[in-house]
């Protein structure tokens, strides 16, 4: 399957059982969903039937699980369900349930991952959108709990198991592809130690536990109804869970998750760490523009790949969006470090005009350059058209540049352009370049 488009169900698939925590019986469904829906659940045993986003700012602190609520309706253990869509490459799904919690199934995710199989798996046309962590971030505990991302290329998930006094400490690696999921990780099985079993009894909690639905740990002893699936299934069980609630970030990454340790209070706040980071990130795009589904972001180096253009010459720090093949937007950052201001009334400094101009003919040689049979050529300007400056440019003033085609004939090309600042205009002009051989 193609990993550059999100991808959905192909139909719909039911799964019958028991849920853990409250031992009641539960039917859940899985069904296809539009590009960009992300993956929610819906409580169809409710009125309204209400749905709640599979988001880490839903997710509530509750022992031995994840549990999501939307105002006072709950969704508990959905990390193994997020776990096995995230795995087998699924961005958009709805998980209908007629109870509050997933069946438990044999405290693996093979019984979602057979469902995903029984509904099929289909590509969509939207782009998947992947982050590729660049800084390491970092979060540690006071009980000896590490989770660490660093960059990688591909999704990997490190993890070590602890138990109390050491127990059954154990070590899992892996890159995170579909194949790898279903053959390495989703069969793993929940685990629990003997001595914590009757306090959660106590609690309420674990009705429908039993040694079908999880292996219970008692010393250095494994009790379950069929012999341990890996040698070390506690490490791969962890990392299914870290799989599932770093998805609720809502954000695929690029990355090495490395954790000792783990439980899902840290995994669900390295995912709140996520979602934050990411936000700061897409901030970083001056406004107001939005970023089209064109080709993003060129940064300086792509710029000056295309551009001959250097120092003190180059008037645009970045490519922040294209539309279509005729349109393109471009950043200059002015700041009072640029060489121009000593000589350019000193006592006030402003951005010359002209440079200005040169700025809006940059943008349209990036926007001509891109066309496939003009790579490697220069454009010369030869004329420039109803030149307006509207207001002066200040040093501090983040100067966004569009550039349109108005007509391409040949190797003459004409444009409109605009300079912004704030979302005024401050000059515009109509430019018409030929395109020669460098």
């Amino acid at each position: 399957m193609s990993h550059a488009v999100q991808h959905t169900l192909a139909g719909s698939a039911t799964l019958e059982g028991t849920s853990l925590h409250t031992g009641a019986k539960v039917s859940l469904t899985l069904t296809p969903a539009p590009e960009g829906h992300g993956l929610k659940f819906r409580r169809i045993d409710l009125p309204d039937k209400p749905f709640i986003s599979a988001d880490v700012e839903k997710v509530q602190t509750v022992e031995r699980a994840t549990t999501l609520a939307e105002g006072s309706v709950k969704v508990h253990t959905v990390e193994h369900v997020i776990s096995a869509l995230t795995g087998m490459g699924i961005d958009n799904a709805l998980i209908e349930m007629d109870a509050n919690e997933p069946p438990i199934g044999d405290g693996s995710s093979l019984p979602f991952v057979q469902l995903i199989r029984n509904a099929g798996i289909s590509a969509q046309t939207a782009p998947r959108k992947v982050w590729e962590i660049r800084e390491p971030m970092h979060l540690e505990t006071g009980d000896g709990t590490l989770i660490t991302i660093v960059p990688c290329k591909t999704f990997r998930i490190s993890v070590t198991n602890v138990g109390p006094q050491g127990r059954f400490t154990q070590y899992f690696s892996s890159e995170i592809t579909p194949a790898i999921y279903e053959k390495e990780i989703c069969a793993a099985r929940t685990f629990v130690y003997y001595e914590d079993v009757k306090p959660l009894l106590d609690k309420g909690l674990i009705k429908g536990g039993s040694l079908e639905s999880a292996i219970v740990i008692r010393g250095n002893e494994v009790m379950s109804k069929e012999a341990l699936r890996f040698t070390n299934e506690f490490a791969r069980h962890k990392a299914l869970d870290l799989i599932g609630d770093l998805m609720l970030a809502g954000i695929r990454i690029r990355g090495h998750v490395i954790a000792i340790k783990p439980g899902h209070g840290p995994n669900t706040k390295m995912a709140a760490t996520l979602k934050t980071e990411y936000a700061r990130m897409r901030s970083m795009v001056p406004a107001p523009i939005t970023i089209p589904n064109g080709e993003g972001v060129l940064d300086i180096h792509e710029v000056l790949k295309i551009l001959p253009h250097r120092y003190p010459f180059l008037m645009v720090d970045r490519i922040v969006g294209f539309e279509g093949d005729s349109k393109c937007i471009g950043v200059k950052n002015v700041t009072i470090n640029e060489p121009y201001f000593p000589g350019h009334f000193p006592g006030h400094p402003i951005m010359p005009g002209v440079l200005q101009l040169e700025a809006m003919a940059q943008v349209s040689s990036v926007l001509m350059l891109r066309k496939p049979e003009n790579i490697g050529k220069i454009g010369y300007f030869m004329s420039a058209d109803n030149v307006k400056w509207r207001r002066p440019v200040l040093p501090g003033d983040t100067l966004v540049i569009e550039g349109n085609i108005i007509k391409m004939r040949g190797s003459i090309g004409q444009t409109r352009c605009r300079c912004l600042v704030n979302g005024e205009v401050v000059s515009e002009a109509e430019l018409k370049f030929a395109l020669l051989d460098r």
